[in-house]
């Protein structure tokens, strides 16, 4: 019988380290795992990261909001009228552009023989009138006479006849006239009271005749009167007068130069009063309102000026406005001097904003991005006015909010970025 080898066989019992070895090996296969899965799923919420020197960022704070529109100008004469033509006729100027003239001076002179002939004729039949309203008060009293004359012939007729009929009733009382006699008597009477009647009316109505001939008379007078002085003030306009004291400013026509009426002539530059004159762009044309105020900037010299008025029309896409100032004795002004300005819109106290960026365009206005530690979170904003360095904040940030001010582009509408 062949043996076999159980006898040589050894027991071995395992040691420690080599029981725990597979639940080692089990445990760290399994944090391998989960290390994936939540690197996993740190890919999806976070999927890109930028370099913090690629943004720029900056804190939200409560402050006033000044909201300005900055422009450029030049120095105008508060008061520079132009001066034109009254009516049709030759120029003579008197005045060379900046020559100074007192108020009432005569700048420039219209020969208008049109005109002087029309003064001269209206003249003579205002002559020609006034010899009528004359003649008219002799006849009047031509007339007048004759009918006082008539009322006086009918007086004395009147008186006869009232004379004899008195005596024709003493006659036929005593039967020394007849019937007839007396009949006629009273006959005469009666025709002697009609003619004074009458001549007195006549006497009335030859004075109310002659004194409407001769009223009407005296307002033809007036009425040419009136037209030879009007004819006097247009002669006499044709003196261009200067209206303020002041300097020639430019000549608009040349010398002896034929003009129609209402022609420009010349400028008078009152240096008594200046004003600024914007150029506003268009886009402000609508923010823009009387009494608002503006700094103006002549060189290091600051000056507070008002809005004193507003162009209704837009030219090469800007308004124009003017700037009443109050004027320092130590700043020297020019006409047509240039100025930069400020024109400030809006002064609003206590305003949650945050400094200007591309932001408010790329992200459409309403997209910003905060930063939170090593984090950018996409947050839905509100924007509101806006000034020359910051924007006003109406919802979706509270005051020490840090925000990314750069364009939110690279951002690619992801909903956080790791910043490193």
């Amino acid at each position: 019988m062949i043996k076999d080898t159980s006898g040589q066989d050894t027991v071995l019992v395992p040691s420690t380290s080599k029981r725990l070895k597979l639940p080692l090996i089990i445990g760290g296969c399994a944090l391998l795992v989960s290390a994936l899965v939540w690197a996993s799923l740190g890919t999806d919420s976070v999927s890109k990261s930028l370099s913090r020197s690629d943004i720029t960022t900056a804190k939200l704070f409560v402050g006033t909001l000044t909201r300005d529109v900055a422009t450029t100008g030049k120095i105008v004469a508060a008061n520079a009228p132009i001066l034109y033509s009254t009516e049709e006729g030759t120029v003579t100027l008197l005045s060379n552009p900046g020559d100074t003239v007192n108020k009432g001076d005569v700048v420039a002179k219209l020969d208008s023989p049109r005109l002087t002939n029309q003064l001269a004729q209206a003249k003579s039949v205002l002559a020609g009138m006034e010899s009528a309203l004359e003649r008219a008060k002799l006849d009047a009293r031509r007339d007048q006479l004759q009918a006082y004359q008539t009322l006086d012939i009918a007086t004395v007729d009147l008186e006869a006849a009232d004379r004899e009929s008195r005596r024709g009733e003493e006659l036929i009382q005593s039967q020394l006239i007849g019937q007839i006699d007396y009949e006629k008597g009273k006959d005469d009477l009666h025709k002697a009271k009609l003619k004074f009647k009458h001549a007195e009316q006549e006497v009335a109505l030859t004075k109310d005749t002659l004194t409407f001939e001769i009223k009407n008379k005296a307002l033809e007078v007036e009425r040419q009167t009136l037209a030879v002085r009007e004819l006097e003030r247009q002669v006499d306009a044709l003196n261009i007068i200067a209206p303020v004291n002041g300097i020639i400013g430019n000549w608009i026509t040349e010398q002896k130069t034929r003009l129609s009426a209402n022609q420009p002539i010349l400028t008078v530059v009152d240096l008594s009063a200046y004003e600024a004159e914007l150029a506003v762009p268009e886009s402000y044309a609508d923010d823009l309102g009387l009494g608002m105020e503006v700094e103006l900037s002549f060189g290091s010299i600051k000056l507070m000026g008002k809005l004193s008025s507003i162009s209704p029309e837009v030219r090469n896409r800007e308004v124009t406005a003017r700037v009443q100032f109050d004027q320092s004795d130590s700043l020297t002004l020019r006409q047509n001097q240039r100025i930069s300005a400020r024109v400030l819109l809006e002064h609003r106290p206590n305003v949650l904003m945050v400094k200007r960026g591309a932001f408010m365009t790329s992200g459409g206005g309403n997209v910003a991005y905060q930063i939170e530690g090593d984090l950018a979170s996409r947050r839905e904003v509100k924007l509101g006015s806006t000034s020359l360095s910051q924007v006003e904040v109406l919802d979706g940030g509270k005051a020490g909010d840090e925000w990314v001010i750069s364009s939110v582009d690279p951002f690619n509408h992801a909903e956080q970025v790791r910043i490193h």
